[in-house]
């Protein structure tokens, strides 16, 4: 969308993908999924600019199962999580961003659990699934979180995650 926001680009990479995607049988399908984030390599957001309202509905148009998608970082994530409930697909999961990965701070698992929350209300539980914005140092040169922050952030995913399936009853 940055590159062609008219969305000519993502419509053929989208087509390209399922073209791929189409030599899996489709419960290999249901076990691929696709992360979409403005970016945390090195801190940067270098795509923060594109609006996920123009993204999504597209990018839910793959063969995949699984869709890991940046939340935790939104201004807005109720809009986002209303564009996801407006084109998920019965056979789609999607994994929130409950953890900002280039934010320092460490969520509590009380944030984490009222993201989760927030999620439900868009998101039918049996579709829902929690992730990380992004992951720690995807490319070995990103050494601005150290190793203790990771796993205490990774920590408070869990247990928040867990802490909304007992309120959710349960269920995750």
């Amino acid at each position: 969308m940055k590159v062609d926001p008219s969305g000519r680009l993502l419509d053929s990479f989208v087509d390209l993908n399922n073209l791929a995607l189409s030599r899996f049988a489709p419960e290999e399908r249901r076990r691929i999924g696709v992360h979409t984030c403005p970016g945390g390599d090195l801190d940067s957001t270098h795509s923060i600019d594109v609006d996920y309202a123009d993204l999504l509905p597209r990018l839910l148009d793959l063969k995949v199962g699984n869709f890991y998608i940046a939340l935790a970082c939104e201004q807005d994530r109720r809009r986002v999580l209303e564009v996801i409930r407006r084109h998920l697909k019965p056979h789609q999961r999607i994994f929130v961003g409950v953890i900002a990965v280039i934010d320092p701070r460490i969520e509590t698992p009380e944030e984490v659990r009222d993201r989760v929350l927030e999620a439900v209300e868009y998101i039918p539980i049996e579709q829902l699934g929690t992730t990380d914005d992004c992951g720690f140092a995807p490319f070995s040169d990103d050494t601005s979180r150290t190793r203790d922050t990771a796993f205490e952030k990774i920590r408070a995913r869990v247990v928040g995650t867990e802490l909304a399936a007992k309120v959710i009853g349960g269920l995750s």
